[in-house]
């Protein structure tokens, strides 16, 4: 199936003005964001709504993106989330900040100040990955306990001001359960195919743009733009079939990690929102920009700018040599845990 098709990927768009916030509630309440779990027969389903919450709004998608992952982390750890509840991942350890667990079993203290945590004066929870001494924990946070302080005047970027994204500090919070093994965040096959889910929503952020595109030259349109359009669409094809077939390779596959296979999709997808981000200014023209494109192309940049370029890409070829001393089996060895934490260092 094509993530991006009439059917599978366009947008069901909420009522006009609506904070993504309060979308993002309204979704919840009426279970639209119930989604098939990953790695069970339905993948390419999950990755093309979160495609049509991109195309239809880059910071509700990011939200949408957030608790349906974190939703799917506590399934796999053979836990379920708090009912009706708005929940985030918050895994972010930017510049010596994240989160850390002090003491041992049984009187663990949550503490630290993470970084883009997007969704942060609005949700009711999030997973908070916490350094810890034998590995990475992860805490299910009630976001509304003492302790829990937002910084409002952390985001001053105007890409994605609209998900809400602050730093916010955890002061001491005591901590008795835990979700999941030390290092289960990212040992687990569904934090690489998650990562994949994110490469689906730029790619929907992407078409949303090339949507704009193609109804602004629909009356008038000289071949130069033409072209242009031409050289979006097939972008956008290519990376469609890309994430179609690494989400028909999870479904066939489910215990293996696909590491190779999500950072290739990832890689293609941020080069499309490249070239998106640089070709589309140039055929729709001022009156386009100031109508509302310059903002979706704001939020593009700044969201597609979780891929880390020549880093994420030297990680790839890490493990594209490694699957070439290994014979080309799948998955190969995989980046580093150098790789893996820039990876999962995005939320």
């Amino acid at each position: 199936m094509s993530l991006l098709s009439a059917g599978a990927g366009r947008p069901t768009p909420g009522p006009d003005g609506a904070r993504p916030a309060d979308r993002l509630a309204a979704l919840l309440r009426a279970g639209g964001l119930e989604l098939p779990p990953p790695g069970q027969g339905a993948t390419g389903v999950r990755w093309a709504r979160l495609a049509a919450w991109g195309r239809e709004s880059l910071p509700l998608a990011r939200l949408a993106e957030g608790h349906t992952d974190a939703v799917a982390i506590l399934r796999e750890a053979g836990a379920e989330p708090v009912p009706g509840a708005r929940y985030g991942v918050w895994a972010a350890r930017s510049g010596g900040t994240g989160a850390e667990l002090a003491g041992a079993a049984g009187s663990w203290v949550l503490r630290g100040r993470v970084r883009f945590c997007s969704g942060a004066p609005d949700l009711e929870r999030a997973l908070v990955v916490a350094a810890a001494p034998a590995g990475s924990r992860i805490v299910d946070v009630d976001l509304s306990r003492t302790g829990v302080r937002r910084h409002a005047d952390s985001w001053r970027a105007a890409g994605m001001r609209d998900s809400d994204t602050l730093d916010v500090d955890l002061d001491d919070l005591e901590v008795t359960d835990l979700v999941g093994e030390p290092g289960f965040y990212t040992e687990r096959p569904g934090f690489w195919w998650g990562g994949a889910g994110v490469a689906a929503v730029w790619s929907g952020g992407a078409a949303g743009i090339v949507d704009a595109l193609r109804e602004r030259l629909r009356e008038n349109a000289d071949p130069h733009q033409l072209a242009r359009l031409g050289e979006l669409h097939t972008g956008l094809e290519a990376v469609d079939a890309l994430l179609t077939r690494t989400a028909d390779a999870i479904d066939a596959d489910p215990k293996s990690t696909h590491r190779t296979a999500a950072w290739t999709a990832r890689a293609a997808a941020e080069r499309l929102c490249r070239t998106v981000l640089d070709v589309a200014p140039r055929v729709a023209g001022v009156a386009a920009l100031a109508g509302g494109l310059a903002d979706r192309l704001a939020d593009l940049g700044m969201y597609v700018r979780q891929h880390h370029g020549e880093r994420d890409l030297a990680a790839l070829g890490e493990a594209v040599l490694g699957e070439a001393a290994s014979g080309g089996v799948p998955g190969g060895t995989g980046p580093g845990e150098a790789g893996r934490a820039t990876f999962g260092g995005e939320r």
